[in-house]
């Protein structure tokens, strides 16, 4: 039941009542499921009214948890007020963002120092005023946070008042730290050019107990994956062989950890013959390359079971980016910022991109994926790994691969 909850606790779903309900019945239903499968396989009278209750009770009480709590915590007595400083390209993307979720906030408005923008309005948002304006603006507003959306060299003046704000008990936040807490990924788009090396590089050391805990988690997963090839093998094989013939794998050289290439092992999911590896090829919904048994591997993602080889050959890690084809790399590198500093972690059978957006069709949505990718790389622990690998296995049941 936990498992199967896991993905009800992403900050959007859970502040959420629609998506809360939608992601907590689907929970439900794949438990009594599970459950059923369990009953009638076993060969002893298992307990039905139980059973039931557990689920019915543990279903009820969850909904109404949820109900409490985005009722008292998405209430306007627990918003407090924010304002971003910056009307340009930056802070139009930060109102964006705000947009397209439920913040934990209430955004009252923004500043800027071009005159020109005053009493103008962004995406519904009016700027209210200057810099110098701020401290009074704050004090009218109720201002408790503010989100600096300010790209490029910041004025000595502008600074000096984000300082005095800050005396005064106001909360400075950078836009790229809100963009972070807010959607769990790295604005690629809006970070300064030394941005790689100042910061991302060095929080995203990681320590030799991270590497020797993340290793030992490898081999342990690797080991069980592999065991569970020995059932899965035969029949996967089989299913394609009657479908479509040979062969049922499929290798492709894919770009590790630095960009040192690795074979990676594959069941194939689509039709023979086809290359699927140039830029225009890249894998979309409802392709139609795919054969109906590959969609439903891929919706379960048993096509990847052969990568637990990958794994305990080092090449790969159960948790980290997807590995991509190196002439992809060197397409993407040049088109979006920081595309490469995805190679800084070993790529990975599932990772915190796969659990958000499951492929990538185009420049836009690759861009996405590196923005979560990065998170990832900058913020990984070991109790990171064991939520998505828990988040993998409510997106495996939930049949929500591509």
């Amino acid at each position: 039941w936990i498992i199967l909850l896991v993905d009800s606790y992403d900050s959007r779903t859970s502040s959420d009542m629609r998506n809360s309900v939608r992601s907590i019945s689907v929970s439900a239903l794949i438990g009594a499921a599970i459950y059923l499968v369990i009953y009638f396989a076993s060969e002893q009278s298992l307990p039905r009214r139980g059973v039931a209750a557990f689920l019915g009770s543990a279903y009820l009480l969850t909904l109404l948890w949820r109900m409490i709590y985005i009722w008292i915590f998405s209430g306007p007595r627990f918003m407090h007020n924010v304002m971003i400083i910056g009307a340009g390209d930056t802070g139009k993307a930060m109102v964006k963002v705000i947009n397209s979720i439920k913040p934990p906030f209430k955004l009252v408005g923004l500043i800027d120092d071009d005159l020109d923008k005053q009493d103008t309005e962004v995406d519904g948002y009016r700027v209210l005023g200057t810099c110098q304006q701020l401290s009074s603006l704050a004090e009218s507003n109720n201002i408790s946070e503010v989100i600096v959306a300010i790209t490029g060299r910041m004025m000595a003046s502008t600074f000096q008042i984000l300082i005095e704000a800050q005396e005064k008990g106001l909360t400075i936040t950078r836009m790229p730290v809100a963009y972070e807490e807010l959607l769990e990924r790295v604005p690629v788009d809006y970070l300064e050019a030394d941005w790689i090396l100042r910061s991302f590089v060095n929080e995203s050391r990681v320590s030799a107990f991270y590497t020797l805990t993340n290793r030992l988690l490898d081999l342990l997963g690797g080991a069980v994956g592999v065991l569970g090839l020995v059932v899965l093998y035969p029949i996967i094989s089989l299913a394609i062989l009657l479908e479509s013939g040979r062969p049922v794998t499929f290798t492709q050289t894919r770009a590790g950890k630095g960009g040192v290439p690795f074979t990676i092992l594959k069941f194939r999911t689509m039709y023979q013959g086809d290359k699927s590896g140039g830029v225009e090829e890249m894998t979309k919904e409802d392709d139609d390359r795919v054969t109906p048994l590959g969609r439903i591997l891929r919706k379960t993602h048993l096509d990847e079971t052969l990568q637990f080889i990958n794994v305990l050959r080092g090449d790969m890690s159960i948790v980290g980016p997807r590995p991509e084809l190196p002439r992809l790399v060197d397409y993407f590198q040049q088109h979006i910022p920081f595309y490469r500093a995805r190679l800084l972690a070993k790529p990975g059978i599932t990772g915190w991109s796969q659990n958000h957006i499951s492929y990538a069709a185009n420049i836009e949505e690759t861009k996405i994926k590196l923005e979560f990718d990065l998170y990832y790389i900058k913020h990984r622990t070991i109790l990171m790994d064991i939520g998505i690998i828990l988040r993998t296995f409510a997106a495996v049941l939930g049949f929500r691969g591509r």
